[in-house]
């Protein structure tokens, strides 16, 4: 059985529970790579990333270069005699680094691969419907989530399960199928499959403001399936018009009621306790949303300080 160095890459709270796990399961982690620290927020104050945190917390050796391929920084890399790198949530890697252990560089990607390759592979899965989704180990090549699988474990998709509650599960399912692997490698006992390919796989596109527009001239459950799949970031968004206000409006969390009606899509019906916005197939119920210049609230805070005429549209 060869004993692990690992180097550890990943930069957002996904990675940090993978990381958690297998620095708690006690492997020896060598060094931990994360993103540089940039500024954030309104004040532009620097901000560390979640992995920074965890590394820092438990008194891990750090890096964080600008260039995966400065001299400088391989050099560095390739002190740490680490046998074993693995990836979480970080970076296209050039081959000078994935090549660089004995053992090689895997990544955890949050997809059953093929499917959903790229940026967002949660997001998009709750977006077109997926009734299933899981996790997949795999050693890092030259293409994005390409690479020959090891494992994959399988997890159901709630149906009103929003992005947020599947990472946090997934982030848990991921940490058990790390540690298969990693019992895999240790033991010297890995058997990989090269992914399949051909032109019905789905991608994880990176996430952007036109993409998490709703449309309401889509279904009640396609639109219903957008809000979950973008919430709780970047979360769904359209415009409320009501007379000659106009609000950038973010919505959060929804439920579809399937019905016949004689209203055209996107007018919004409210009551003092309840805002639903007519569909062409029936009625998006808004449980909760967010204003410009206000907080994430329910439904019936808002309607406490606002109302709408009977001409308002969402758009």
């Amino acid at each position: 059985m060869e004993k692990l160095r690992i180097v550890f890459m990943g930069t957002p709270e996904f990675a940090v529970g993978i990381l958690d796990t297998i620095y708690k399961n006690n492997y020896e982690i060598v060094g931990v790579i994360t993103a540089a620290d940039k500024p954030a927020g309104r004040g532009q104050k620097i901000k560390y990333s979640a992995v920074k945190e965890y590394a820092l917390e438990h008194n891990l050796r750090l890096l964080q270069p600008t260039n995966l391929k400065d001299e400088t920084f391989l050099e560095e890399l390739r002190s740490l005699n680490a046998n074993l790198q693995i990836v979480v949530a970080f970076r296209m890697l050039p081959e000078v680094v994935w090549r660089m252990p004995k053992l090689g560089t895997f990544n955890l990607h949050a997809s059953l691969l093929p499917e959903y390759r790229g940026a967002a592979p949660i997001n998009w899965a709750i977006i077109n419907g997926e009734t299933k989704t899981g996790v997949t180990t795999f050693f890092i090549d030259d293409k994005i989530d390409t690479g020959a699988m090891i494992l994959s474990d399988e997890i159901a998709i709630g149906e009103n399960e929003s992005a947020g509650e599947l990472h946090d599960r997934l982030m848990v399912l991921g940490s058990g199928t790390v540690l298969k692997t990693l019992s895999l490698i240790e033991k010297g006992n890995v058997t990989t499959t090269i992914q399949p390919t051909n032109d019905d796989i789905k991608t994880a596109y990176k996430l952007n403001k036109e993409n998490c527009k709703i449309d309401f001239s889509k279904s009640g459950n396609e639109i219903h399936n957008l809000v979950r799949g973008l919430s709780p970031y970047p979360a769904a968004w359209c415009f409320i018009k009501d007379n000659e206000q106009e609000w950038n409006v973010k919505i959060y969390e929804t439920l579809f009621d399937k019905a016949t009606h004689q209203h055209e899509s996107g007018r919004l019906i409210s009551t003092k306790k309840e805002l639903k916005i007519a569909v062409k197939d029936g009625f998006l119920i808004i449980h909760s949303l967010q204003f410009p210049g206000k907080k994430r609230m329910l439904t019936h805070e808002l309607l406490n300080g606002i109302s709408f005429s009977e001409k308002a549209i969402a758009l």
